[in-house]
């Protein structure tokens, strides 16, 4: 949509209309303490040649994923995605408007989402699937109040402490001015235990929530922590990255209820942190209480093949606290992407991206431990990531690592004061030997050039921050 200011005859003629002199008459009812005292300070103007320089010189000040090899992790993931994702989702068919509201015109758009719910229920076996939601975070809260209303149970939501940091931080804001609390399970071996979650529910537990494979890249013993919650009749989250799932049992094997995710390494890029998709799938009789639109498939007059939207929770804006959601939309082109990346890669694709990526993250895990100054947090099996432990700071580790070409790791301590001498590393099939193979060699010289600055009684002494962490 173009945009072309107004010009002043443009405003005087809107003025006269509406019966006044000037733009500080049409403000006047705003309070004079609140407007502004002093003229903003916007720069002159400038041509198109010398606006494309600025800009691109601040984005030039962005260290994305693609200006160092990235083994970042921690929800966003640097996959592989086919040119093919970027060639159909680019397309102008796909440049719809943000929310159908007349939905049954669009059938592309409707379609399209139909083939991503489709291949979210093959993906994870679940029998029925949304149209998407915000993200990961948002999806796992839209989960637990989906539970809530399944259940009739007001009293608690049980999580491990192994669900990612955030998510477990935006479901506490869901729960602020609700009736429900939400009991957090330690995981002080790198996976939730179990033998203390089983305790923590009771019979006014909704729900119990946990990640597999989890925050800390680890894998829980689903099937164990699905028969804790059904044994007092709770509902089992769980929360999954999508790309396990190519090699892991899909969680519908071993009972889990309800089923959301991060998209984004699903053909999506990590864009800084976002946009990303939110997955939601759930067994089929909970289909009523589930947030968002479905779209189904049906016939018209002339018993052609068409697609409509069967669910649309859009009662929030007539029920308000009553409604099932107040999420009114999903991320169309997201999904998309992940359907056309899902439908390119197959089964068999999809399971050669997770073995890669689990291959690759156990040589590098392997080569990082033998690091001078580096050993595993957390042995035993996990997925694509992995936590490392060092003996000087991480924040400046990762700073020298940087310098030398790697986006090295996500420092813990930011998430959890225990965790403050902590690495978490993933890695994914991009990642070559020889790119793991310099990381670590980056880690040693790093942890060679900090242990040396450091102060004689220090070397060899963790180094940590003292305002890491918030627990």
């Amino acid at each position: 949509m173009a945009y072309i200011a107004n010009t002043p005859d443009d405003e005087r003629i809107m003025l006269e209309r509406i019966g006044l002199e000037s733009l500080d008459d049409l403000f006047r009812h705003i309070p004079v303490e609140l407007r502004l005292k002093h003229p903003l300070d916007v720069p002159p103007a400038l041509s198109e040649l010398e606006l494309s320089q600025v800009i691109g010189d601040l984005t030039a000040r962005n260290q994305g994923a693609d200006q160092r090899v990235c083994f970042l992790g921690g929800g966003s993931f640097d996959h592989f995605i086919p040119a093919v994702v970027d060639q159909l989702a680019g397309r102008g068919e796909f440049f719809t408007a943000y929310t159908p509201y007349q939905p049954e015109a669009s059938q592309g758009t409707l379609q399209a989402v139909f083939e991503y719910q489709t291949l979210i229920c093959q993906l994870t076996g679940m029998e029925v699937s949304n149209s998407s939601l915000y993200d990961g975070a948002s999806a796992t809260a839209e989960a637990m109040l989906m539970a809530q209303a399944i259940t009739g149970r007001r009293g608690k939501i049980v999580v491990a402490e192994t669900v990612h940091p955030e998510y477990r931080q935006v479901l506490e804001t869901f729960l602020a001015c609700l009736e429900p609390r939400l009991e957090v399970v330690p995981g002080p071996t790198g996976v939730v235990d179990a033998p203390a979650l089983e305790a923590a529910i009771d019979g006014d537990t909704a729900a119990v929530v946990f990640q597999h494979p989890n925050f800390l890249g680890r894998l829980e013993d689903a099937r164990a922590l699905v028969a804790a919650a059904h044994a007092k009749g709770a509902l089992a989250i769980v929360v999954v990255d999508p790309v396990s799932l190519g090699l892991l049992a899909p969680p519908s094997t071993y009972g889990a209820d309800i089923v959301v995710g991060e998209g984004q390494s699903l053909g999506n890029p990590m864009s800084f942190g976002g946009p990303y998709l939110g997955i939601l799938a759930c067994r089929g009789e909970y289909v009523r209480k589930m947030p968002g639109r479905i779209v189904g498939e049906t016939v018209d007059r002339d018993g052609k093949r068409c697609w409509v939207l069967a669910l649309q929770t859009r009662e929030q804006h007539i029920r308000r606290e009553k409604a099932t959601s107040n999420i009114c939309t999903n991320q169309g082109l997201l999904a998309l992407r992940a359907a056309i990346y899902l439908a390119v890669m197959g089964p068999r694709g999809l399971k050669l991206a997770a073995e890669s990526s689990t291959r690759k993250a156990h040589y590098a895990a392997q080569r990082l431990a033998a690091v001078p100054g580096l050993e595993l947090a957390f042995p035993g099996p996990f997925f694509k990531e992995f936590v490392i432990r060092a003996n000087v700071n991480p924040q400046a580790l990762l700073a020298s690592v940087l310098g030398q070409g790697y986006h090295g790791g996500i420092a813990l301590g930011r998430f959890d004061r225990r965790l403050a001498d902590c690495i978490l590393v993933a890695v994914t099939e991009k990642r070559t030997s020889d790119e793991i193979d310099g990381l670590a060699r980056a880690y040693e010289h790093a942890i060679a050039d900090l242990t040396a600055a450091a102060p004689p009684g220090q070397r060899g002494k963790p180094q940590i921050l003292a305002s890491a962490g918030s627990k």
